[in-house]
């Protein structure tokens, strides 16, 4: 589908669009792959990748900026949406920015792309819009509505929206790996809570499903990725063996445990062998066999949260993640 089309990524200079760019590169060869994001430097460094790649285009702008968006939107097909404010105590402490990018962003987003006849657009979500107990959350589960809703916003236009919602991405910027890594020296490492626990997901992994996504999407579908969970303990014990845990409790807006699927959502759930799918509730679109093609409807009540997984990463399972990506953590 990706393959001879002009695609779009918003804040495709994070984290996310420094594995996605390259591998959407090398698996389906687009026609031309827009970088649009606001930070001049990390544009700057991430051209020297790609130097010489007439594919791959760099484009200035802001999702809080609507003509901007329309500019950068003129001709293209794909778009997935990786800009945010991420950082829970970042949003916390400057509310109204967070609001500005995360939900006036989406809105700006989902008029553009209709208006410029984009086909489809996936939106980066995280497990923190499920039930959600901080601003960043709670935001983005806004975002999620607004996304899911835009699919009927598009009216005649053919135009489709879909979600993809996944955990902690393991190593990347800001992330508790790297923080513990930049303490092993010092023998000591900081827990916010020995009982806390979060899901585990390799950016390869989050490409993954957003390609997932633009293949299946009929529209309104918000996937979810399986992955393991871990206990904090544990995370802290595979990057810092033999360091103290001292416990400082929890920060402004932190869960204990995470979730990705909620009871409520479960009346609206299917499981697939590798991923969840989260039909919208409205206009009966959860009942349209086009979106749930071959799935199984979970049980009634059935929660997706990182403490009642099935599923658990090992120490040792992490330790040797580390160790084959050690020169990436923190830099991507």
């Amino acid at each position: 589908m990706l393959s001879n089309s002009t695609i779009l990524i918003t804040g495709g200079t994070g984290s996310f669009g420094s594995f996605f760019v390259p591998m959407t590169l090398a698996r389906f060869n687009p026609r031309k792959l827009i970088i649009y994001s606001r930070d001049e430097m990390k544009q700057w460094e991430m051209a020297k990748r790609f130097e010489g790649d007439n594919r791959v285009r760099f484009f200035i702008g802001d999702v809080r900026d609507r003509n901007r968006l329309y500019r950068a939107l003129d001709g293209v097909d794909f778009v997935a949406h990786a800009a945010a404010t991420k950082i829970v105590p970042t949003a916390e402490y400057n509310p109204f920015e967070c609001v500005k990018t995360n939900i006036d962003g989406a809105m700006n987003l989902i008029d553009a792309c209709i208006d410029k006849k984009v086909k489809r657009v996936v939106a980066l979500s995280t497990d923190k819009a499920s039930s959600p107990v901080n601003l960043y959350g709670a935001t983005k589960l806004a975002s999620d509505k607004l996304f899911v809703a835009g699919n009927s916003y598009a009216g005649g236009h053919d135009t489709r929206f879909a979600v993809v919602r996944y955990g902690n991405v393991m190593g990347s910027r800001g992330s508790v790996i790297p923080l513990f890594l930049s303490l092993k020296s010092k023998g000591v490492v900081p827990i916010t809570d020995k009982r806390m626990t979060r899901f585990m997901i390799t950016l390869e992994q989050g490409v993954d499903l957003v390609w997932r996504a633009f293949e299946d999407m009929q529209g309104g579908e918000i996937y979810v990725k399986k992955i393991p969970s871990m206990k904090v303990t544990d995370i802290a014990t595979a990057v810092c063996p033999g360091s103290v845990q001292e416990v400082v409790g929890i920060r402004p807006g932190e869960k204990l445990h995470e979730q990705m699927i909620s009871a409520e959502d479960a009346l609206y759930t299917y499981e697939y062998p590798d991923y969840y799918k989260v039909l919208p509730a409205i206009h009966n679109w959860s009942a349209d066999p086009y979106r749930i093609k071959d799935g199984k409807k979970v049980t009634e009540g059935f929660v997706y949260a990182s403490h009642t997984n099935t599923e658990w990463m090992s120490i040792a399972e992490l330790s040797g993640w580390i160790e084959r990506h050690r020169d990436k953590i923190g830099t991507i």
